[in-house]
C-alpha cells in the first residue's frame, strides 16, 4: 500500500506538471480558432470557414519550435494540392479511378519537394476535395487557399504576439526537475558506491533510463522558446538568459546519457568486489553537485564559474583515486567521469579543445 501511494502521488506530480506546462498551449489553441473562425467568417465572409479553424489549431499543435515551418508547409501543401488537382481534372476529369491518379500525383509531387508533416497531408487532402467536389463546387479553390492563410497567419499571431510563451519560465518549469532528477540520480549513485551497495546502483540505474526523456524535453523546450524570442517583440530582452540554456542543452544530454554509462560500470565493480577508493566516490558526489550549480548560475544569469570549479574538482579527486589500488571497472568509471566532465565543462561555454585541456590538467593533479 504504501509504495501504490507513493507511485500514486508520483503520477499526480507529474500530471500536475504536464498540465502546468501545457495549458497555456490549449489556451493558445482556443483562442486562435476563434478568432480564426470570426476572421474567415464574419470579415471575409467564407461560408465555409471550417478549416481556418482547423489550420489554427494545426499550427498551435505543430511540434514546438516549428511553428513557423509548419504553417509556411499547411500552405504550400494547400497550394500544391490545388495545382496537381486542377491541372488532372482538366485532363482526366472526376470519378473513382480518376480520384485516385488525382491524389496520388498530389502526393507524388508533395514528396518530391522533400515536403513532410503538414504538407504531405494538406496536399493529399485539398487533392481529395478538388477531385470529389470541384465539379459541384466551382470555387472551392479560392476559400480553401484563404482559409489556410487565415489559420496559418492566426496561430502564429496568437503564439508570437497575443498569447506568447513566458520562453524562460517555461525553460526553467522544465529544465529544473529535468537536471535535479540528474543531480539526484548523481548523488544517489555516489551514496551507493561509498557504501558498496549494488542494489541501490541498479536502481538509479533503472530510474536514469526512465528518465531519459525528461532531460531531453530541455532541449524541445528551448527550440519552442528559441521561436518565440526570435520573433516575438514582446520576448525580445529575453534572448540573453535563453542563450544559455540553447549553447548547454545538447552537451547537457551528452553528459545524461554518458552518466548512465559510468553508473553502470559503477555496478559492474561493486558486483566484482574492486576496490573503491573514498575520493571515487566524492568525485561523483563533486559532479551531481556540479549540475545543481549550473541550473542555478544559469537562472541567475551569471557566468557558470562555480560550476566549471566544481567539475574540475571532481576530475582532481577522480585521478587521485586512479593512482590508488583500484580494478578494472574502476578504471573505467575514472575515464567515464572524465568525459562527463568534458561535456559538463562544454555545457558552460567552454569551447572543445579547451574543455579537453582542463580536464587533463585537473586529472594529473593541477
Amino acid at each position: 500500500m504504501e509504495r501504490l501511494r507513493s507511485n500514486a502521488c508520483a503520477a499526480g506530480r507529474r500530471s500536475y506538471r504536464r498540465l502546468q506546462q501545457y495549458l497555456l498551449l490549449a489556451v493558445q489553441g482556443g483562442l486562435a480558432a476563434a478568432l480564426a473562425w470570426v476572421i474567415a467568417a464574419q470579415v471575409l465572409g467564407n461560408p465555409e470557414p471550417t478549416f481556418a479553424p482547423a489550420a489554427a489549431v494545426g499550427v498551435i499543435a505543430a511540434a514546438i519550435g516549428r511553428r513557423a515551418h509548419r504553417t509556411v508547409e499547411l500552405i504550400i501543401g494547400v497550394g500544391l494540392g490545388i495545382l496537381v488537382g486542377d491541372v488532372l481534372v482538366d485532363r482526366i476529369g472526376t470519378g473513382p479511378w480518376q480520384t485516385f491518379v488525382i491524389v496520388f500525383g498530389a502526393l507524388a509531387v508533395a514528396v518530391a519537394v522533400r515536403g513532410t508533416g503538414a504538407l504531405v497531408t494538406q496536399a493529399g487532402g485539398t487533392a481529395v476535395l478538388i477531385a470529389t467536389l470541384a465539379p459541384n463546387t466551382p470555387d472551392i479553390n479560392l476559400p480553401r487557399t484563404l482559409n489556410a492563410l487565415v489559420g496559418g497567419a492566426t496561430g502564429l499571431a496568437v503564439v508570437l504576439l497575443l498569447a506568447p510563451m513566458n520562453p524562460t519560465r517555461s525553460v526553467r518549469r522544465v529544465a529544473g526537475p529535468a537536471l535535479d532528477t540528474f543531480a539526484r540520480h548523481l548523488t544517489a549513485a555516489a551514496e551507493g558506491l561509498a557504501r558498496g551497495d549494488g542494489r541501490q546502483v541498479k536502481r538509479v540505474l533503472d530510474e536514469m533510463r526512465a528518465a531519459e526523456g525528461q532531460l531531453r524535453q530541455i532541449g524541445d523546450v528551448v527550440t519552442a522558446a528559441e521561436e518565440v524570442v526570435r520573433f516575438s517583440p514582446l520576448r525580445w530582452r529575453r534572448r540573453r538568459a535563453l542563450a544559455a540554456y540553447r549553447a548547454g542543452a545538447e552537451h547537457l544530454d551528452r553528459a545524461f546519457r554518458n552518466s548512465r554509462t559510468l553508473v553502470r560500470r559503477i555496478g559492474t565493480a561493486l558486483r566484482d568486489h574492486e576496490p573503491v577508493p573514498g575520493d571515487l566516490p566524492a568525485a561523483v558526489e563533486h559532479f551531481g553537485q556540479g549540475v545543481r550549480l549550473l541550473h542555478q548560475e544559469f537562472l541567475a544569469m551569471r557566468e557558470p564559474v562555480q560550476t566549471r570549479e566544481r567539475v574540475l574538482r571532481a576530475v582532481r579527486e577522480a585521478g587521485a583515486a586512479c593512482r590508488q589500488e583500484i580494478g578494472f571497472s574502476g578504471t573505467i568509471v575514472v575515464s567515464q567521469l572524465r568525459t562527463v566532465a568534458n561535456d559538463m565543462l562544454r555545457a558552460t561555454g567552454i569551447p572543445g579543445r579547451d574543455a579537453r585541456r582542463l580536464v587533463r590538467r585537473a586529472a594529473a593533479g593541477h
